[in-house]
């Protein structure tokens, strides 16, 4: 098994960062990043919401690959500092030894391309994963043309592949109005920008831009639909909404459109840092569950670093990269310190450096926002609009802890199972949630539902959304087919003998 000194998992602003400070300093760097993204993946919405809005081009592994280094300069920079750069690369499992296990050589990571998986060792990582679209249901969201704004922009920009023709956003902020900028620099319409709120938030300067191109606000509102034909998005129902986020009688209004762009929020990617055993702690500020990391980006593993949307991410974030970037410097920095590549004082120089440069800023909590938002879109479409689209499990089914439809239980002691029975005084487990209703076992292992799920456990029971406990997970974190994960033929006997072991009258099953 290789090793590597030192392993960045996310080339974007921040990986690149500390990959070419830690290389300029001396240290053999190995960066890694899964884009460009097999369509197969994207198709499942993982690790983004791409909702179906991306074209053929996509397809062609070559192509993504030039335009994904065209894209990103940074990524020469980095090649000419003498960076191992790996594209095309997920990381679908992190492994050390701990309490549990005391089995591992070293820290290992699981890595895999479209053809094969394999394990690499590392004695310093710092994780740049970014951040995940935030999924929230609303009645239609299965249809294909719901996309979040990390996938527009991956689209749009970097990929160059976005088949998206008019496009409605949900969410003002940095984040919702930066997506329709950056969609209408593509030739993308986009009649409205909806917002729960009664006033349009984020930078004052795009406010008045994407008003003078015309783009319609609608605060004080939230989507009560998307109306289809053959599984795709032809038209958003939007409604006006009351204090109490009630849908006001005869306020609908009808948009042409085959997107919908969630821009509501972006949720830290930390995977990675929990398979590790950093330590999370929940910060409405910078998104929910982030790791606790010292004036350095190192975590609670003192061989464990982190930086960019991974540590943390806010709305300010959006328009100003260098906040990013300088933690991706100061991640390089400190790995670089610790390997023995910088002494103390140069580090502590370049520190300072670093810092001197830096702005404030202030972030807001969130929760409360995106709590109003599910809420709406909750009231305006109803109780079976699916709040994990991946098991197919509706509101109402969570709320009252209902066993999947495909197991046709229905029993009077099921019927009096709900989410405020389970809590007794504090907030139900998501694990144990999901155990009762399959919410969260699907492919993406949560993402599109994680934060819903906690949000409605901590509504229903009267408690704060910080003391519900994290929904678990478990390697691999990213949907891999079984062909990549174990790259060999079956025996014969096993091809023979298959039908056997899975009989239910099988004497190996018992």
């Amino acid at each position: 098994m290789e090793s590597r000194p030192l392993v960045v998992v996310g080339a974007g602003v921040s990986g690149t960062a500390a990959a070419i400070e830690a290389a300029r300093a001396g240290v053999q760097v190995t960066l890694i990043d899964e884009n460009p993204i097999p369509a197969s993946m994207a198709g499942l919405n993982v690790p983004q919401i791409f909702g179906q809005r991306f074209a053929y081009t996509l397809k062609s592994k070559a192509l993504m690959l030039e335009r994904v280094t065209a894209d990103n300069e940074a990524l020469a920079v980095a090649e000419a500092a003498g960076v191992d750069i790996q594209l095309g690369t997920c990381v679908w499992g992190a492994f050390r030894n701990s309490e549990f296990s005391r089995v591992l050589d070293g820290p290992q990571l699981g890595l895999a391309d479209d053809e094969r998986s394999w394990l690499i060792k590392y004695d310093r990582l710092i994780v740049a994963a970014g951040a995940r679209d935030l999924g929230l249901a609303f009645a239609g969201w299965n249809l294909a043309g719901a996309m979040g704004a990390n996938a527009a922009d991956l689209l749009m920009n970097r990929y160059e592949a976005s088949s998206s023709r008019c496009m409605v956003v949900m969410g003002t902020g940095n984040l919702g109005l930066n997506a329709a900028r950056m969609a209408l620099d593509k030739g993308i319409e986009v009649p409205a920008i909806v917002d729960v709120s009664s006033a349009v938030r984020g930078d004052e300067a795009l406010r008045s831009e994407l008003h003078n191109a015309g783009v319609q606000f609608y605060t004080s509102h939230t989507v009560r639909e998307t109306v289809g034909n053959d599984g795709n998005m032809e038209s958003v129902v939007l409604v006006e909404i009351d204090d109490s986020g009630k849908p006001v009688a005869g306020s609908d209004k009808v948009i042409a459109a085959d997107t919908v762009c969630l821009a509501v929020g972006l949720v830290p990617n930390v995977e990675l840092l929990s398979l590790l055993g950093c330590d999370l702690k929940f910060e409405s500020e910078l998104g929910g569950y982030v790791p606790d990391r010292d004036e350095w980006m190192r975590t609670s593993v003192d061989t464990v670093f982190v930086a960019g949307d991974a540590a943390g991410y806010h709305d300010g974030m959006v328009l100003d990269s260098e906040i990013a970037r300088n933690q991706g410097r100061l991640a390089g920095i400190a790995a670089a310190e610790s390997l023995g590549a910088l002494d103390g004082k140069r580090a502590l120089d370049r520190k300072a450096d670093l810092q001197a440069d830096a702005v404030d800023t202030v972030p807001n909590e969130v929760h409360s926002d995106w709590t109003r938002w599910l809420q709406s879109l909750a009231k305006a479409g109803g109780p079976d609009i699916f709040v994990c689209p991946c098991e197919e499990v509706t509101c109402a089914e969570l709320l009252d802890l209902r066993p999947p439809r495909f197991l046709g239980w229905d029993s009077e002691r099921d019927s009096r199972r709900s989410l405020r029975a389970l809590a007794k005084g504090s907030p139900a487990d998501p694990d144990q949630v999901k155990r009762l209703t399959r919410a969260g076992m699907g492919h993406c292992q949560g993402r599109l539902c994680r934060e819903q799920v906690s949000m409605l456990l901590a509504h229903e029971s009267g408690h704060d959304v910080a003391e519900v406990p994290f929904m678990s997970y478990r390697p691999p974190v990213r949907p891999l087919p079984l062909k990549v994960l174990w790259a060999h033929e079956e025996t014969e006997q096993m091809r023979r003998d298959w039908p056997k072991w899975f009989s239910p009258t099988s004497p190996v099953l018992g």
